[in-house]
């Protein structure tokens, strides 16, 4: 384990995560994103609708998802991350605040996602998908909608993403993300499992847009994230994936804490350019 994991772990305060104690799960997330996070750089930024705009002008637009197991994340837990990106990249970064489970369940956060695409898609931009964890699922599932609908976006990045709900996940719980909270994560977010949406593993891959997949060693939703990398390979999409080993579940939007957070988004930056241009 990486030193700076060892000590964010022994920081870290779990609150029992249920139906009824959702509401103070939230709220502690957004308690600890000053010291997790930081600020980020100054930035141009905006509120618009659906969401929040980082940056000025720029090849394409991140159009971005944030995480927290779809129930749990928003705009200001994230903020931090969007700045960051959007400083790094030089592209502006559209995070979108998109309706949460229980309250609302799949199919509407990933519409919501959607529908911040096709305002961009408007403005003739080129545009990128990207999200981390659960984000990082609905960013991939918005692609494939995407090139389904014969408008492929640009490119996508999945920042240590959730994949499939049908993956048995190692035995990682101590080092943060539970499997049992990927479990309730999963309940509330789709009960009912059965369309293509869910399963990314069950979705065809080809022709989908060049991926770049953040994983990390001691995350739970790691060998799925790299399983993913492979099948997009095997499948013809270029995709680089990249594994930080001894570090956590979705460390990179963690900037305050871990320095290979900002490792992960200048690797990032850097291999973005071709893929926009």
């Amino acid at each position: 384990m990486h030193p700076q994991a060892a000590a964010a772990l022994r920081l870290q305060r779990r609150a029992p995560l249920t139906i009824d104690n959702l509401p103070a799960v939230r709220e502690s997330m957004r308690a600890a994103t000053r010291d997790e996070v930081g600020p980020g750089p100054s930035v141009p930024v905006a509120d618009v609708p659906g969401g929040r705009r980082y940056g000025a002008d720029g090849p394409a637009v991140i159009v971005y998802a944030h995480g927290g197991g779809w129930a749990l994340g928003d705009l200001d837990t994230h903020d931090g991350l969007c700045r960051t990106l959007a400083a790094a990249t030089g592209c502006p970064v559209l995070s979108v605040d998109y309706r949460r489970p229980p309250e609302h369940p799949y199919p509407a956060p990933l519409d919501d996602v959607s529908r911040a695409v096709a305002g961009v898609r408007a403005e003739g931009r080129r545009i990128v998908l990207a999200g981390d964890s659960a984000g990082g699922h609905l960013a991939a599932a918005a692609a494939r909608r995407e090139r389904d609908a014969g408008r492929p976006v640009a490119a996508q990045v999945l920042i240590c993403p959730v994949i499939s709900p049908a993956t048995d996940y190692p035995p990682l719980d101590e080092f943060g993300l539970h499997r049992d909270e990927m479990r309730f994560f999963w309940d509330v977010y789709a009960p009912v499992r059965t369309h293509e949406d869910l399963d990314l593993f069950a979705a065809d891959l080809r022709k989908l847009p060049p991926a770049i997949v953040i994983s990390a060693g001691l995350d739970i939703l790691g060998p799925e994230a790299e399983r993913y990398a492979e099948a997009l390979l095997e499948a013809g999409v270029p995709t680089t994936a990249v594994r930080y080993a001894g570090l956590p579940h979705n460390f990179v939007r963690k900037l305050a804490v871990f320095d290979a957070a900002r490792a992960a988004i200048a690797q990032i930056a850097a291999l973005l350019p071709p893929l926009v241009q």
